[in-house]
């Protein structure tokens, strides 16, 4: 029997998104909500999470309740919704006090406001608490859900506050949505939320036009271009640290492929600049960091490489996932050699600091920006770790775990940059702007400028461009930010200019750091769950006996797939069977290259793979060096 609500929902995602039908367990998921029931959707990357509970919320005619860590993909997310005609906002750490107030005076008083987006941080604050209760929530929808479960890979505090959100509305429905989440975690998000009752929606991980591979290589940018003349089409190369994507994106340059970097590091203007080049094909290949792919909906990606190691299998899944959105064939392949795995053990080994060390970093940081005892909430600063770890004698990455832990007990918040774009908000009503124009005739034009450009400006900040402004008004963008800047000291308006700045926020006044107390059994806990999923990358990248798609679904709690067919491993147990007299060949072929004639790793796979495979040529080499003959 058709759930009397069906129809419903297909015409809200007609209306709205234009799609005549839901993608797979869509429509499942949003059924379950609007029948009152608590939902666990554990979907892919790229399986339309945001579309479950957004059309639900829209047919429950109320507020919902988003709750989101990843700050740019809020901002993305209420852009598209105010595009389509949607009331909605995000607050979000580091925001100013008459930013938060007016989307907090809009969620509880505008009855056509249907989407409010917090950070889970902000749940803690006192103005949010008295604000929530006046508000018409009808839905909580928790993004990233894999954050409140200690068993995850990254664990959030913060998300543990979602639970006493819940106390006040006891009848909204909670729909919990993530991406990547172990049995252990799925079981843990919903005793976190305090689920009624257990009710999950899963689709299966696996992607069949999705192939993995795993390649062990000493020569990884010489194999990046091979990878790249095989496979025609748009592509990401992930790496692990800002400097290695400007040098990777000139490498390519340099060998004729329309690439560039991207990283949180580079300014907004500059990021939206990259990111569309390569959403229009204008670049080929986007080199980056793992900031790169919240929210980025590019379908016809048809290779992501790693040629760093990720640091779980949940992170690399996600990363990779992004390729073949389309349904078409696309690959993910990750290189590496012994010096990664090396590096795999130290990150970890980074990753939890004496406590004695996390003490010293924040005593330190306390000195440093004048914090006196007992004061200091709310207090936010301009924050670089490479400027700060060395007054400490630590490494940067053992000096931003020591941030972490502090963070998770509470004591600070780290927040990547305070503004992504410039906005404005007109203060004046209309009377008021006619008696302002008039005695200010000089300032008029400018004023009719920013009203024709921008709409809902009365209600609420909006993004603006002022070199866009500038052509209009045929000045200079500097011109405009001071024009700008004058209406808001007359008040005419609230002008928030954009700012690239990391930030650091005091969130609790000062503390004795010798009072600082992270449970040991819990801290001991997240160590060997951490160590678990490192030793999983391992296992993943060394291990040639289990097909790599099955490996992941397995990892993620799928026991009964099938072998792909065609990864490295599946490829190699074929070969092994089916062509025993080429590798026998290839065996003795690559003996006498590299014994006799002395011919280096690069050099035999350049000969050789004119007339022969490359993956038996690896295969062949590997085997070879495992067994000491070469």
């Amino acid at each position: 029997m058709e759930h009397p609500r069906l129809s419903e929902i297909r015409a809200v995602l007609k209306q709205h998104w234009g799609y005549g039908a839901f993608r797979p367990l869509q429509e499942d998921i949003i059924l379950s909500v609007l029948d009152g029931k608590d939902t666990l959707a554990l979907l892919p990357t790229g399986g339309g999470k945001s579309i479950c509970f957004q059309v639900p919320a829209l047919a429950m005619q109320g507020l919902c309740l988003v709750i989101s860590p990843l700050i740019a993909l809020m901002k993305d997310q209420v852009l598209h919704l105010r595009e389509r005609g949607i009331k909605s906002a995000a607050i979000y750490t580091g925001m100013t006090g008459s930013e938060v107030e007016d989307a907090l005076s809009n969620a509880m008083f505008d009855k056509e406001f249907r989407f409010l987006y917090v950070s889970p941080e902000r749940l803690q604050t006192e103005t949010f608490k008295a604000s929530v209760k006046r508000m018409p929530v009808k839905m909580i929808a928790v993004d990233e859900a894999h954050c409140i479960s200690q068993w995850g890979y990254d664990f959030r505090p913060p998300y543990l506050q979602i639970a006493n959100i819940r106390q006040i509305f006891p009848k909204v429905p909670v729909l919990a949505l993530t991406a990547t989440a172990t049995p252990e975690v799925v079981k843990d998000i919903q005793l976190r939320l305090g689920f009624k009752q257990e009710n999950v929606f899963q689709k299966s991980f696996k992607r069949d036009n999705l192939t993995y591979f795993v390649v062990k290589e000493e020569d990884k940018l010489g194999r990046m271009l091979r990878i790249m003349e095989r496979y025609p089409g748009t592509g990401i190369v992930y790496v692990r640290n800002r400097r290695r994507t400007a040098e990777t994106a000139e490498f390519l340059c340099k060998h004729g492929i329309a690439a560039d970097y991207y990283h949180a590091g580079l300014d907004p203007r500059t990021r939206d600049r990259k990111q569309n080049d390569w959403m229009t094909g204008k670049t080929r290949v986007i080199v980056a960091t793992n900031a790169f792919g919240m929210g980025i909906d590019k379908p016809d990606v048809r290779f992501v490489v790693h040629i760093d190691l990720p640091d779980s299998l949940e992170a690399y899944f996600q990363e990779a996932g992004r390729g073949g959105r389309d349904e078409k064939p696309s690959v993910a392949i990750l290189l590496y050699d012994e010096y990664d795995l090396r590096q795999l053990k130290r990150s970890f080994t980074l990753s939890f600091p004496p406590l004695e060390k996390v003490r010293e970093v924040y005593r330190d940081l306390c000195q440093h920006f004048y914090i006196e005892m007992g004061t200091g909430q709310n207090r936010m600063f301009p924050f670089y770790i490479h400027e700060h770890a060395p007054r400490v004698g630590m490494d940067p990455v053992q000096y931003f775990n020591a941030l972490k832990l502090l963070e998770q007990a509470g004591w600070i918040v780290l927040s990547e940059h305070l503004r992504d774009q410039s906005q404005i908000h007109f203060k004046m009503n209309d009377e008021q702007l006619r008696r302002y124009e008039e005695q200010h005739p000089d300032l008029a034009d400018f004023v009719t400028l920013l009203l024709r450009s921008y709409a809902g400006v009365f209600t609420q900040y909006v993004r603006i461009d002022e070199r866009t402004i500038a052509s209009r008004a045929a000045i200079t963008p500097e011109q405009v930010v001071e024009k700008l800047r004058l209406l808001g000291s007359h008040q005419v308006i609230s002008y928030q200019q954009e700012s690239n700045i990391p930030l650091l926020i005091f969130a609790v006044n000062r503390q004795n750091e010798r009072y600082l107390y992270l449970d040991p059994e819990v801290y001991e806990n997240r160590k060997l769950r951490a160590q678990e999923r490192m030793e999983a990358v391992r296992d993943y990248v060394v291990s040639n006996d289990l097909c790599r798609s099955q490996a992941l679904l397995r990892y993620f709690g799928e026991t009964d797939s099938t072998p792909c067919g065609g990864c490295d491993v599946c490829r190699s147990r074929k070969r092994a069977t089916a062509d025993d007299a080429v590798m026998e060949t290839l065996r003795s072929l690559v003996r006498k290259m590299a014994k006799d004639e002395g011919e280096t790793k690069k050099s035999i796979f350049e000969k050789l793979s004119k007339q022969y495979d490359e993956y038996q040529i690896e295969i062949v080499m590997r085997w070879l060096s495992d067994n000491k003959e070469i």
